[in-house]
């Protein structure tokens, strides 16, 4: 693993991925580089003129590229039921990539009465991954990929409190549903194991990366904060380099189900690709069962 890049991907002919918000930040680069490699790549996206403008870059880079642009939005279990519904062929990896920021004042809930960044970055990826299961189980070498965050570790799971209503804060909210989403990953891979399912749940994060996440979310800030986001983007890694962890967590051989890949150097914000560790509380076998009941219940989907 050691300063492993893009460049040693084993050959990705065969396998067809998909990969949520692709069109741009890391899910862009995944989405390039699994098609580079030979992948057939599905990229799942809110904002499909978006999508298309992505298809068409990677189609410039790989010419052949096999790529699909389909609507997903998962802030929307009936979005997320229509993409499983329509959804054809074979599978081979799912990279749950698609995230929201949000560090202002409290958002509409989804459709579906959550809170926007719990539904999009946890409740919703939970749902589509039990919704393409069965496909992914008849796949070549398959693999679920959830793309975690460093801020997971700053909060501790309240499952009274997990839609953020006694108190909102943007960052609290998000640190939560990044937590939530790692404890549903490694959840995942302990209910695969006890089913001898063949399909691997691996999780990644990027570090801190310079892509239009933070912008957005600070967009309505003041200005100081504002322009700390524009410095900091000036220190933080390359979004290729982002991308790496999830890469590898998707493809490379060897790879066991619960690991969790980030970058290697001071405080994971930046670095090589390493083997990381998730916090106690998404390690922890109790919360994994709460909240995967707790997910059951309020998506309605029910797996494993």
């Amino acid at each position: 693993m050691q300063n492993w890049t893009e460049a040693q991907m084993p050959d990705q002919h065969g396998r067809r991925a998909v990969v949520t918000g692709a069109n741009s930040g890391v899910g862009r680069v995944t989405a390039l580089e699994l098609a580079r490699h030979g992948a057939a790549v599905v990229l799942a996206v809110r904002n499909v003129a978006a999508g298309e403008e992505a298809a068409a870059g990677i189609r410039r880079e790989v010419p052949g590229a096999e790529i699909e642009v389909c609507r997903l939005d998962l802030a929307s279990l009936a979005s997320i039921h229509a993409f499983a519904a329509d959804f054809s062929g074979g599978l081979d990896l799912l990279v749950n990539n698609a995230g929201l920021v949000l560090t202002g004042p409290r958002p509409p809930l989804t459709v579906d009465g959550f809170d926007l960044q719990m539904g999009t970055n946890a409740l919703g990826p939970y749902a589509l991954t039990g919704l393409l299961l069965d496909r992914l189980a008849a796949g070549k070498e398959p693999r679920v990929v959830t793309v975690s965050s460093i801020v997971h570790r700053w909060r501790n799971l309240d499952l009274a409190d997990l839609m953020s209503e006694r108190s909102y804060s943007g960052n609290r909210a998000y640190a939560i549903s990044k937590l939530v989403g790692t404890i549903l990953g490694l959840e995942l891979d302990r209910r695969l194991r006890a089913t001898g399912s063949p399909v691997l749940s691996v999780l990644a994060h990027p570090g801190m990366t310079r892509t239009n996440l933070t912008p957005r979310a600070m967009a309505n800030r003041g200005r100081l904060l504002r322009a700390s986001s524009r410095l900091m983007s000036l220190v933080v890694s390359a979004v290729e380099a982002g991308a790496r962890p999830q890469l590898y967590a998707a493809t490379a051989p060897g790879v066991r189900g619960g690991q969790f890949f980030g970058p290697g150097g001071f405080q994971q914000v930046r670095g090589p690709v390493t083997e990381v560790q998730a916090s106690v509380q998404a390690r922890d076998p109790g919360n994994g069962r709460r909240m995967w009941a707790a997910a059951a219940r309020l998506t309605r989907v029910r797996y494993l």
